[in-house]
């Protein structure tokens, strides 16, 4: 189960920043990453085959009259879960406290120790023996899920965060499928299924500890952690403490939805393909593969889809494609005509099928759009000291949706819902959650906002990205093209930005509401409103004294023209009170590129509107940024000339649109 950025440049054991590579399968090749790859690869497979050998063994082969068939699969699975929810919040401490190598080769000793004894429990078919280990293997993935994220923030540069876990998800799904289909394949082997198993779970432990001796050394974020061993204490403190930044606690609880969601399909695979699909065990394994798969490329899709940032603006459309698809795979699958229990060929032969897999494909696919952003945003904005006991109250909470996906799924079945049904019923409850979750985080939102603008109406291109601080005050000073620039500059940082804007736009239907989420600050002239002005400034130096984002258009208001307007001097003011506050903000020129003539520009006879679209859907723009420069050195006029020679960089030379008043 897995505020601006608090997360530095990464370091490893060498203390060099590491340099982005092209792609997150690059990643595969470097030390930092591939032996933790592989190390979490083989544990989450052997997680799988032993607990699903287990499964097949108790349900088919053995006859244990104290856990019958139809409980097996329950009383396994909540034996493994169950430490997750006694001793998330130590393995948070320890992660914390430790070396976080020392951490995982600990846990793959450990796993070592469970696997000889779980050997020797399948060998001479002891299912309390075993167990005890499915208890024990619970303990090791507890100890190893805070490790698993917590590693990854210091090991990787910020855009690759997003690459590198979708990495992580799409080996977990797909070595969970794999250790599920071998754990099922094996077990069933004639005479030597329990020892083929034995010898393969001793086998895929192994291999993890070898992997894991080649991870390079990761200090310890809080070696001075004193460890609190009382877990139910020490579960609330970090409730608390999670609770104590909105975004992050209240992205736990996006994914701990995601999980319910997953679980509710996952634990009706076996009873939708015999009662619905009217299929066997091996459609059953069908759906399995499909919805990891989906699950798999969804994860991988994330950076290309989020420009290598961490791009929370695809939650919302992961959100939509699950309940869309949650919602078709009701109708698909509501209708089928009952049949003989068909074997795999005979299913995939029958193209109603086939939507219901599409269906269960794309859901799945959603669902890591929906979940990896997520947590890179949580390794992002958690304070770096207490990232590993943030990842363990994730952990917490997943384990209580999780079983709270049972208990609901379990009631509505006995109230008389159908299998399809609840899926309906999922979705629709998905759709309301999640809609709850953007007016309450209205980040994500709008984020969505910007990355469908930026992706689906313009072609948007930005150069000079790394000159965006990932940490740190900082003031944004933008030309001004179009009503829609700001959303243009959300879509290209990676961290939330507070703009200063003219109040009047706030008037304007759609736009306005979206600014006011984005908590932008409204400015007036002082002659027209004195109030107004001084507060502006004033929310302005508490953005820079927060270490945030801060961004403005200096020249006052919307071009009217096309040409770059001279700045006013309410860059300079905004400066003066942050320097007074002790704050060195520094200042990033940019300049936004073929807006001008477009839809949302200023609408007047004669000007850009006179033929709507006249620079259509899909038009060419950009954004370049130029490097930071200290505030001692700003003045209007040097502002305005970096900014025009920002604008003739790609040979577009088009103007400005004036910013909200800051005279």
């Amino acid at each position: 189960m897995s505020q601006h950025p608090a997360v530095t440049a990464p370091h490893v054991a060498s203390g060099t920043e590491p340099a982005p590579h092209p792609n997150q399968f690059a990643l595969l090749r470097q030390r930092r990453f591939a032996p933790f790859f592989w190390t979490l690869f083989a544990g989450a497979a052997n997680d799988n085959l032993f607990k699903f050998a287990f499964t097949v063994m108790v349900t088919y082969q053995l006859s244990v009259s104290w856990m019958p068939p139809s409980m097996a699969g329950l009383v396994i699975g909540a034996l493994f879960i169950l430490p997750f929810l006694l001793f998330s919040a130590t393995s948070g401490q320890l992660t914390d406290k430790y070396e976080k190598t020392r951490m995982i080769r600990f846990v793959k000793n450990l796993e070592i120790a469970i696997m000889v004894v779980a050997a020797i429990g399948f060998v001479l078919a002891q299912p309390v023996v075993l167990l005890g280990c499915v208890f024990l293997m619970g303990l090791h993935s507890t100890l190893f899920g805070p490790v698993k994220f917590a590693y990854l923030p210091q090991v990787l540069h910020e855009r690759e965060l997003t690459g590198g876990n979708g990495m992580v998800e799409m080996g977990t799904f797909v070595s969970i499928l794999l250790g599920n289909v071998a754990g099922g394949l094996l077990v069933a082997m004639p005479e030597v299924g329990h020892a083929a198993v034995a010898v393969a779970c001793l086998a895929l432990a192994l291999v993890g500890r070898l992997a894991a001796q080649w991870i390079p050394a990761v200090p310890a974020t809080d070696p001075g952690l004193v460890v609190n061993w009382n877990p139910v204490t020490e579960t609330w403190r970090n409730l608390k403490l999670a609770h104590g930044n909105t975004v992050v606690f209240r992205s736990l609880l996006g994914i701990s939805w995601m999980w319910f969601f997953g679980a509710v399909f996952l634990s009706q695979f076996p009873s939708f393909a015999k009662e619905v699909l009217h299929g066997n065990e091996q459609v059953a394994s069908l759906l399995l593969v499909v919805f990891s798969v989906g699950i798999g490329v969804g994860s991988l899709l994330c950076e290309v889809l989020s420009r290598r940032q961490v791009e929370i603006g695809l939650v919302p459309l992961g959100a939509i494609g699950m309940s869309v698809f949650a919602i078709d795979l009701y109708f698909a699958s509501r209708s089928l005509p009952r049949a003989e229990v068909m074997g795999l060929a005979a299913f995939v032969a029958q193209p109603a099928h086939w939507r219901v897999m599409a269906d269960l494909a794309l859901l799945s696919l959603f669902a890591g759009l929906y979940s990896v952003p997520m947590y890179a945003l949580i390794q992002m904005r958690s304070q770096p000291t207490h990232r590993a006991r943030i990842i363990a109250a994730n952990n917490i909470l997943n384990a209580l949706f999780m079983i709270g996906s049972s208990l609901i799924a379990g009631a509505l079945l006995g109230a008389g819902f159908t299998v399809p049904q609840i899926f309906l019923f999922t979705g629709i409850a998905n759709a309301v959650v999640a809609f709850y979750i953007f007016l309450i985080v209205p980040e994500y939102l709008l984020r969505f906002v910007a990355w469908v603008l930026s992706r689906c109406i313009y072609r948007f291109t930005v150069r000079g990205e790394a000159h965006i601080p990932a940490e740190g005050a900082a003031l944004l000073a933008c030309n001004h093209v179009s009503f829609i620039d700001a959303v243009l500059l959300m879509a290209a940082s990676p961290r939330p930005i507070v703009f200063v804007m003219d109040h009047r736009i706030f008037r304007v239907p759609v736009l306005g509401w979206l600014f006011r989420l984005a908590r932008a600050i409204p400015i007036a002239p002082q002659k027209e409103d004195p109030a107004v002005y001084e507060a502006a400034f004033e929310r302005a130096a508490q953005v820079l004294r927060e270490g945030d984002l801060l961004a403005i258009f200096p020249e006052g208001g919307i071009t009217r023209d096309g040409s770059l307007q001279p700045f006013k001097g309410g860059v300079m003011k905004i400066i003066e009170r942050a320097r007074a506050d002790g704050v060195e903000p520094v200042v990033v020129p940019m300049a936004l590129t073929g807006l001008w003539g477009s839809f949302f520009s200023r609408v007047e006879q004669g000007g850009a509107m006179v033929r709507p679209f006249r620079r259509g859907a899909f038009n060419r723009v950009g954004l370049n940024v130029g490097a930071p420069v200290a505030p001692a050195a700003v003045s209007p006029e040097s502002l305005h000339g970096q900014v025009s020679q920002l604008l003739q960089e790609d040979g577009a030379g088009r103007a400005r649109q004036p910013a909200p008043e800051l005279s």
